[in-house]
């Protein structure tokens, strides 16, 4: 029986913390040093986090400064505190040692670098960035890292994960698609600890706005593409890019490869502040690396790229185009990391499919695929792939859009849904904050009057996979988009059990708990 597992959380620090004088801290910010010699052995933005020791940082936020949380972090036991002017006294009235600087945010990345003795040095580091695709690059590069008997971990929407100089297999659970530089630094030192070769990182447009990833410098970084999401926290497509853009630099990355298929690669490649290598899949685009024949093969591809050295076929594990750019993607980094030929090739193959990306949960009478498709561009090609398998009937679409995020895409993926599938239901995503009623509302909006499509709207994630599986047909396929592998389902501040490809392989079962709210009462077979 295959067994979804939940991680087994262990803590993102190292074992055998390294640490730092205080004044050895404060001389590598340029600040000055607080009265007092202390060592530091972590670094923590949680102040009910914080252990003895630690080094926590009080940055300011949207909507309070962390210094008012001072007391409960000198409870907690830590030994100083970073700041910024604005919380110097609370921190100070709290009794901690204060360092003061004048950019906490950047500031606390360079101390989580100097207390875990700057970890990103110490083994092979690659960062991915682009609106899709981060997952399944980073996935693909660190399983084909395995197969190649190379000890590699990742770190993004998953989770980390990694597999250490002894084979065994780790797991620790992150909340942020890259988590804040404490977290980050303390992961890597963990990993150098572990004997971990590579690690690869999905780097997002606000960890890099964010400084989330500062003082780390990749030995190599990927571009994917550009389609509109985030516009809440960017504002414009162009702060968007040159947020993507800052990786491209020396002091955040080496060298790059891009995918050139859409305007904001090939914009990106004559822009690079470092060396890059050109990849595309559009045979009318001009790369490096060409895809220039795509075939089905099972439920992947199998495909030829022209380069400097000549032809060359790869296999991709999922179907569609987009995974064809990503295993591409994952075979260049592995050459830039000095992995190439014929053994590559091979390895690349044994990567296998990525949790919760074109997933499928039912292969007969009825298809039944997950995916994370969360933006109008991911929604459009996941439909497009799976109308293109042989074979493949009528099309259904679950789907939604996640709330307090942008919301200018809403209407966008209704629009994309009902032009590509046969069906459309209209439900809730991660509603969060925000009414859902109000969200499918925004996302019906985009429907056309005249549509072809047939559309339900349907108050509950779980209802509507059930009326899905209900209104299937032999031969049809249902996508159920915009969660992929998640495991809860956020509803105001809450997040109930929620699994997507539990949900869909009941519903098509025909099992009477996918009828409920949530997966609280939810069989465990196949977790």
């Amino acid at each position: 029986m295959n067994q979804l597992l939940e991680p087994v959380p262990e803590p993102a620090r190292p074992r055998r913390p390294i640490g730092v004088s205080a004044s050895e801290l404060a001389h590598a910010l340029g600040a000055p040093a607080p009265g007092g010699e202390h060592m530091l052995r972590g670094v923590t933005l949680d102040s009910r986090a914080a252990e003895p020791g630690d080094l926590w940082c009080a940055l300011p936020g949207a909507n309070a400064h962390g210094a008012q949380f001072a007391a409960q972090a000198a409870r907690q036991g830590a030994a100083m505190a970073l700041t910024d002017p604005a919380g110097r006294e609370r921190c100070a009235h709290a009794g901690l040692p204060v360092l003061v600087v004048e950019d906490a945010r950047a500031a606390t990345a360079t101390a989580a670098a100097v207390v875990h003795g700057r970890p990103s040095e110490k083994l092979g580091t690659v960062g991915v960035t682009g609106t899709n695709g981060k997952t399944s690059v980073t996935t693909v590069l660190t399983r084909t890292l395995h197969a190649l008997d190379v000890p590699a971990g990742s770190v993004g929407t998953s989770g980390t994960s990694y597999r250490d100089g002894d084979g065994t297999e780790h797991a620790i659970a992150t909340v942020r698609t890259t988590p804040e530089a404490p977290e980050l630094h303390g992961l890597l030192a963990r990993m150098v600890e572990d004997e971990v070769a590579v690690a690869s990182m999905e780097v997002s447009s606000h960890a890099l706005v964010l400084h989330r990833a500062d003082e780390v410098v990749f030995d190599a970084v990927c571009f994917t593409n550009l389609t509109q999401d985030h516009l809440d926290f960017h504002g414009t497509m162009e702060s968007y890019y040159e947020a993507k853009r800052t990786l491209f630099t020396p002091a955040h990355a080496r060298r790059g490869i891009v995918c050139v298929d859409d305007e904001w690669g090939r914009r990106l490649a004559g822009e690079s502040e470092i060396p890059v290598i050109t990849y595309a899949t559009r045979p009318d685009v001009e790369a490096d690396h060409r895809v220039r024949d795509i075939w089905a093969a099972d439920y992947g591809s199998r495909f030829t790229v022209d380069g400097p050295e000549g032809t060359r076929t790869l296999h991709a594990a999922l179907p569609g185009r987009h995974y064809v750019a990503n295993t591409l993607a994952a075979e260049l980094l592995l050459g830039i990391l000095g992995h190439s030929g014929q053994r590559v090739v091979r390895a690349l193959r044994e990567a296998g499919t990525v949790p919760g990306r074109m997933e499928p949960v039912a292969h007969s009478p009825r298809r039944g695929v997950v995916d994370y498709s969360h933006t109008p561009d991911a929604l459009e090609q996941a439909l497009e792939t799976l109308r293109a398998i042989p074979g493949t009937g009528r099309l259904l679409v679950v789907m939604g859009a996640g709330g307090d995020r942008d919301r200018g895409k809403r209407p966008r993926m209704g629009e994309g849904a009902a032009r590509l599938a046969d069906v459309v239901i209209v439900t809730d995503d991660n509603p969060r904050t925000e009414d859902p009623a109000s969200i499918r509302q925004q996302v019906l909006e985009g429907i056309p009057d005249d549509t072809k499509a047939q559309v339900h709207e349907v108050d509950g994630r779980g209802e509507a996979i059930v009326l899905a599986a209900s209104l299937a047909d032999v031969s049809d396929t249902i996508l159920v988009a915009g969660k992929g592998a998640e495991t809860g389902q956020q509803i105001g501040d809450i997040v109930h059990p929620f699994d997507d490809r539990l949900r869909l392989r009941d519903a098509l079962r025909g099992a009477p708990t996918a009828r409920t709210g949530t997966d609280a009462d939810h069989t465990d077979e196949g977790r």
